[in-house]
C-alpha cells in the first residue's frame, strides 16, 4: 500500500538530491524534457497541489480551477521549497482523508492512496529529470517504489527486478535490454478492486489555459 509516509519520503529524497544544486543555473533543460529545471520544478508543485485540491472538495467531474506557482523573482532555492511544501500539502491531505473519499483524474477516479502513488511518481520521475539536468545524483528507496509499481502499474508486465529502473522504464525514461522503449503509459489512479477505464479521454490539465469553448463545455 502507497502511503502518505511514501510521499513524504519521495519529497524528501529529491529535496535533499537537488538542495546542493540551488546555486546552478535552473535555466537549463530538465533531461530529455524540453521545459526548463525552473519550470519543471514548477509543475511538480502544481500538480500536487493541484491533486490537494482534489481530495479536499473530493471533485467529481472535473479539476479545481486555480493555479499556484512560485513567486517570479524566486531563486532556485525558493522554487525547491515550493515543491517540498506541495509535497508536504499533498501528504498531509492523503493521510487526513478517509479511504473511501474519490476524486477525479483524467486517468480515472483515485482514492487517497492512488493520488499518494501519482505524487511519489510525479515527485521521483520529474525529480529524476532535474538531478539529471543539474548534474545530481538522484536514488529513491526501493520500497517506495516497488509499492508505487504495485498499485499504480499492475497493468504492465515487469521486466527489471530493480524497481527504480522499473518504474523508470514503464514511465518512458529508462530502456532494459530485450525490452521496447515506451511512448505513452497510463498509470492506474482507481482503486484496484474498482472498474477502471485503461483508456480515457482526458480534459485539459487546470494549468493549461482553456479555450472559449472548452471553458463553456
Amino acid at each position: 500500500m502507497v502511503t502518505a509516509e511514501d510521499l513524504e519520503v519521495a519529497t524528501d529524497c529529491v529535496v535533499d538530491a537537488l538542495r546542493p544544486a540551488t546555486d546552478a543555473d535552473w535555466s537549463v533543460p530538465a533531461g530529455s524534457l524540453e521545459w526548463s529545471c525552473r519550470d519543471t520544478a514548477q509543475h511538480i508543485g502544481q500538480a500536487h497541489l493541484h491533486w490537494a485540491s482534489q481530495l479536499v472538495v473530493g471533485a467529481r467531474t472535473q479539476y479545481v480551477r486555480w493555479s499556484a506557482r512560485p513567486q517570479e523573482l524566486a531563486p532556485p532555492a525558493g522554487v525547491l521549497d515550493f515543491v517540498e511544501a506541495a509535497g508536504r500539502i499533498l501528504a498531509c491531505v492523503v493521510r487526513a482523508s478517509p479511504a473511501e473519499t474519490r476524486a477525479f483524474h483524467p486517468y480515472g477516479y483515485g482514492d487517497p492512496e492512488g493520488f499518494a502513488g501519482m505524487g511519489c511518481v510525479e515527485m521521483l520521475l520529474h525529480g529524476q529529470d532535474l538531478a539529471t539536468g543539474l548534474a545530481c545524483s538522484l536514488e529513491p528507496p526501493a520500497g517506495v517504489c516497488e509499492r508505487v509499481l504495485t498499485r499504480l502499474f499492475p497493468h504492465e508486465p515487469r521486466v527489471a527486478d530493480d524497481a527504480w529502473l522499473e518504474l523508470r522504464r514503464v514511465t518512458g525514461r529508462a530502456v532494459v535490454p530485450g525490452a521496447p522503449a515506451r511512448d505513452s503509459w497510463k498509470w492506474r489512479s482507481t482503486p484496484l478492486n474498482e472498474p477502471w477505464d485503461g483508456s480515457p479521454t482526458p480534459e485539459p490539465m487546470p494549468f493549461v489555459p482553456l479555450t472559449e469553448r472548452q471553458s463553456n463545455g
